[in-house]
């Protein structure tokens, strides 16, 4: 018999005083081998929405990168979860960068990581995923590989894409990592409309062979000025994107250059995204009017946060480095907050 969850409050400390990645794949695991020992609960329903054509039973989603194999996809949903996004994965396995590649920063609740895309490939995901029992929204978080040129990238997606297609109920393009060298350029005009035009053919065949309408999103950073975000809304519309995710971690460390660790090199992401994502959010709901829907990510460290997203016009939000200050907590917390936002809108609306 599988013994009750630990409470968070218990496990953070002792989490705290490992190594960031040690403790990671020490929670991992952990939630891996709950997962199999106890099958999970139907996603609590909150304000449930039917967005991309699937039906999210509450707004609060796991973002792409805590699991990044899909070993603890049963686990995770435990927590309450109404979408788990797994990856970033790419094609073929590689190692990732150089360690130390993950660093806290507690004083201002956020991380920085230069993980590199370390995963096991995309075939190795799909065999862990095939026998899954949870049953809310799986999201599969595509990357390129390393040594894949740039010019290349367009051919890793869409071998990702062949390989999760039947099994993920929607697919995130990632083209906003910091740490895969040159990858932010695809959010650029001409090489974003020269790869979502490829992707959205791949999309129409792959529908016509599986008989199965798999969404697709697009993953992007917080470090874009109005124009460039303006740029990117007309070229989703332009190509029926189905979904934007806003956004992967910034380069910027406005806030924590002063803290240890504050310098290195990576993505920073916690409590000193939250302005600038939620911006980005607010900016890309202009210029979008509602075509595509917004899933936000980026900051939330407590319910109003994540009821800050929807106020700035995303309908779903994702959270990751909250979940390592905050723990469980924090799902409950942002699954009501979004609730209650919900409820407002309509009010309004009324």
């Amino acid at each position: 018999m599988a013994l009750p969850p630990i409470p968070y409050a218990l496990v953070r400390p002792l989490l705290f005083t490992l190594d960031p990645e040690q403790a990671h794949e020490l929670t991992l695991a952990a939630l891996s081998r709950y997962g199999k020992c106890v099958a999970p609960p139907p996603p609590p329903e909150a304000a449930p929405v039917t967005v991309m054509g699937l039906r999210f039973p509450n707004r609060v989603g796991l973002a792409a990168g805590l699991d990044k194999n899909g070993i603890a996809v049963d686990g995770l949903a435990h927590l309450g979860f109404g979408a788990i996004e797994v990856g970033t994965v790419t094609p073929r396995p590689q190692p990732g960068n150089p360690k130390p590649r993950l660093f806290r920063l507690p004083e201002a609740q956020a991380l920085i990581n230069r993980m590199g895309f370390n995963n096991d490939g995309v075939e190795a995901l799909v065999a862990h995923l095939r026998h899954r029992r949870f049953r809310g929204i799986l999201g599969i978080n595509l990357g390129k590989n390393a040594t894949t040129p740039i010019e290349a990238a367009f051919d890793d997606y869409r071998m990702g894409m062949q390989a999760v297609w039947e099994i993920a109920d929607y697919v995130t393009i990632n083209i906003s990592s910091p740490n895969t060298q040159q990858l932010r350029s695809l959010q650029e005009r001409d090489a974003l409309a020269a790869l979502l035009d490829g992707l959205k053919a791949e999309t129409v065949r792959l529908e016509a062979k599986s008989g199965k309408r798999t969404p697709l999103v697009v993953k992007i950073a917080p470090d874009l000025d109005d124009d460039a975000i303006a740029a990117i809304a007309e070229t989703l519309v332009t190509f029926e994107i189905d979904g934007v995710i806003a956004t992967n971690t910034t380069i910027a460390r406005d806030g924590v250059a002063h803290l240890p660790h504050g310098n290195e090199t990576g993505g920073l992401s916690g409590r000193p995204l939250f302005a600038r994502s939620t911006a980005v959010v607010r900016a890309l709901a202009d210029a979008l009017q509602g075509k595509i829907p917004i899933i936000a990510a980026g900051g939330i460290l407590c319910g109003d946060d994540a009821r800050a997203k929807l106020a700035a016009g995303a309908t779903l939000v994702q959270i990751y480095t909250g979940l390592i200050y905050r723990g469980p907590k924090l799902i409950a917390e942002a699954i009501a907050a979004t609730a209650a936002e919900c409820s407002r809108q309509k009010g309004e609306a009324a």
